[in-house]
């Protein structure tokens, strides 16, 4: 401990001297503002993060290779891209969000990469592509401009960004906690990277977001250039860019849609038969010739059709009678988010599949029906969260709740955090449910026990005695 503090303050000496000789130690003379750029503290302290941080990152992929390594490489270019995006903040003028996403496509694209690597066929270690991809946009707290933009602030744009990666590397830790401590150094250090790492980074330097020139140079978006006439069709559109300025599924920002957009509107008090339609006498049913008692076969046609149709349903996010959150036929959305809640409102999950649901904040009651691979994440519920009708779910708490309901599901898992563990967790046909507790230290493993399914009864005495059937193999 005394060596390590030995040595940072011997660095941090050698910076100042650095510093008032013009010069950083291993770096040549630059001129102009790339000189003043490097020397400057926030830049310095970037490359301490990366230097105490991600260097424990990088040495425990080595070790495990393969895929792994491959995704921290793809880790160390977009903070490498971060790097030089601060640089460049320092000799540019705040640009416009068209010249902003220009800036920041090195960033972007880099990102999508890290994307890419958790397509297609599922790998042994598609827990690590997906933590570490996941994980990346936490970097685009860079792109705040102000609180009109539709993000958090910087810092907790960070925090937010990990919680939803750390769903996939708690996995991470409790597959590896006795097979290969290797992988449990990497999630480890993965974690610390972001928080505190480079949480703490832009509290110190950048907790408004960044500062841009006053008087540097211009950031221009590219011009678009259209296909010729003879060419074909272009390929579909890209990807959205993670630095848009509005956030698609977060519920503050998302405009009102179905009942909630009739209730903002009857609240906003305008007139809210503004721009009906008066209906005539030759338009009701009784007083028209075309309509008649019988109901042709396309009629009936037509009709089932249209329940077929609407049998599944289109996807929802949206607050009912301002209650009431549903969440609806969302599939493959790794990135749904309700942050604008309170403790009187429930939220309600169902027909979801292959989805993450993150709840920020307090809720009354959250149920979970008919949802397969489906992923939620809540801080706080008031009366019971419940999952019910559902096969391969996975529910992590991080604030507390009184009470987990479980019913005819298979296969749940449970993550319950230091304040949630006095809660009471109800099972009723139901199968394969792990509940996983953390450690009673910050760096331990997380425990894993798994809840009975199998019970054995026994009459005596006049009634029936049940006891739970153990599978620990003792």
């Amino acid at each position: 401990m005394e060596e390590k503090l030995v040595e940072r303050l011997e660095s941090a000496v050698k910076r100042l001297e650095a510093l008032s000789a013009g010069t950083r130690p291993g770096i040549q003379p630059e001129s102009g503002g790339d000189a003043a750029a490097a020397l400057d503290p926030s830049i310095v302290g970037f490359d301490d993060l990366m230097a105490q941080y991600f260097s424990r990152v990088s040495a425990a992929a080595e070790k495990i290779g393969g895929q792994v390594s491959d995704v921290t490489k793809v880790l160390a270019e977009a903070f490498s891209a971060q790097k030089e995006l601060l640089v460049k903040v320092k000799q540019s003028q705040k640009p416009d969000m068209a010249g902003l996403a220009e800036f920041l496509k090195p960033l972007n694209d880099v990102i999508m990469k890290a994307n890419a690597m958790t397509e297609g066929r599922r790998s042994d270690f598609f827990n690590h592509l997906k933590a570490a991809a996941d994980s990346l946009t936490a970097l685009a707290w860079i792109a705040f401009t102000g609180k009109e933009c539709g993000m958090s602030m910087p810092i907790a744009h960070v925090e937010e960004s990990w919680q939803m990666a750390e769903f996939y590397n708690n996995k991470i830790l409790v597959q590896y906690k006795s097979k290969d401590p290797n992988h449990v150094e990497w999630a480890k250090a993965l974690k610390e990277l972001y928080v505190p790492g480079l949480r703490d980074y832009v509290k110190s330097h950048y907790h408004l977001g960044p500062v841009w020139s006053a008087t540097g140079k211009t950031t221009v978006s590219a011009p678009s250039k259209g296909p010729p006439p003879s060419a074909p069709a272009p390929p579909p559109p890209p990807p959205e860019s993670l630095f848009s300025s509005e956030s698609p599924q977060s519920s503050s920002s998302r405009p009102k849609v179905g009942m909630a957009a009739v209730f903002q509107e009857i609240n906003s008090g305008k007139p809210v038969t503004t721009g009906l339609r008066k209906v005539t006498g030759n338009m009701k049913t009784k007083n028209r010739s075309d309509r008649t008692g019988i109901v042709g076969a396309n009629e009936k046609e037509s009709h089932a059709s249209s329940r077929s149709f609407s049998k599944a349903g289109p996807p929802k996010l949206e607050l009912q009678v301002g209650r009431k959150w549903v969440v609806e036929n969302q599939i493959g959305r790794k990135n749904l988010v309700i942050d604008d809640c309170d403790a009187k409102q429930s939220v309600y999950v169902f027909g979801c599949k292959d989805s993450v649901l993150q709840i920020q904040g307090k809720v009354n009651n959250i149920t979970v029906d008919k949802c397969t691979k489906m992923g939620i994440v809540f801080t706080d519920v008031v009366a019971a969260c419940e999952i019910v009708n559902c096969n391969g779910v996975e529910v992590q708490c991080q604030g507390s709740a009184p009470t987990i309901s479980v019913d005819n599901t298979a296969g749940c898992q449970l993550y319950l955090s230091k304040n949630s563990l006095e809660t009471s967790i109800t099972t009723a046909k139901s199968s394969e449910i792990n509940v996983l507790v953390p450690g009673a230290g910050p760096d331990d493993d997380w425990g894993e026990h798994a809840l009975p399914q199998q019970f054995v009864h026994v009459y005596k005495n006049g009634q029936f005695a049940t006891t739970p059937v153990s599978h620990s193999g003792g």
